[in-house]
């Protein structure tokens, strides 16, 4: 998929076809008439949406990372923050979104800052938690940029916190990892947390 990670404006048909006779199914089970005239269409549009937000599976994060790399000496802390998230959550298939802030500091090697954002968005648009997308952030990054050390904090809000269960409309959810001299040096660590907590724009 070229760079590894062209946006999806084509469905696959079968795809579709295959999802939206389940969802015509589900709008019965609900006690719903799929035939009447603002759902005749539902499984089809449903079917689509559920394709696009798990397109992560056909991206290649590491992809997308090595598409833009250069040499280059710069070594102090390189962040990028309040990236947008979006995702589902594996467990009821309710969204959960927020924002994620990710640092690195290079060793020789940097990648294009639009990047980080593109490698967030391929693992987000999966069926996920927020603790292993966490992960996978973070361990893209290193093990494909090799740096001293990567830095990832997402903060989000779960719709299956607020919509069923517990019922808590204002909670939210922080996961962090961390590689290198984030772990090893706190004063690096602090800076990081210091820079993702201040509004400089």
């Amino acid at each position: 998929m070229g760079e590894g990670y062209e946006r999806i404006d084509l469905y696959d048909a079968k795809g579709v076809a295959r999802i939206g006779s389940h969802y015509g199914d589900i709008l019965k089970a609900i006690g719903e008439d799929p035939k009447r005239e603002g759902l005749k269409r539902t499984p089809e549009r449903v079917a689509k949406a559920l394709q696009y937000l798990t397109h992560g599976y056909d991206l290649d994060p590491a992809a997308i990372l090595r598409s833009a790399l250069f040499k280059e000496d710069y070594s102090q802390m390189v962040l990028v923050k309040d990236i947008e998230v979006y995702s589902l959550c594996e467990h009821h298939m309710l969204p959960f979104f927020g924002k994620a802030h990710i640092a690195y500091v290079p060793n020789g090697c940097i990648t294009g800052l639009s990047k980080i954002p593109r490698v967030v968005d391929a693992f987000a648009r999966r069926l996920q938690v927020q603790e292993r997308l966490t992960d996978q952030i973070r361990d893209c990054i290193h093990d494909t940029l090799k740096p001293l050390g990567v830095a990832v904090v997402i903060e989000a809000a779960h719709l299956c916190m607020q919509m069923r269960g517990i019922q808590k409309q204002n909670s939210v959810t922080t996961t962090s990892a961390f590689t290198g001299i984030f772990l090893d040096d706190p004063r690096t660590r602090e800076e990081f947390i210091k820079l993702i907590s201040a509004k400089l724009h």
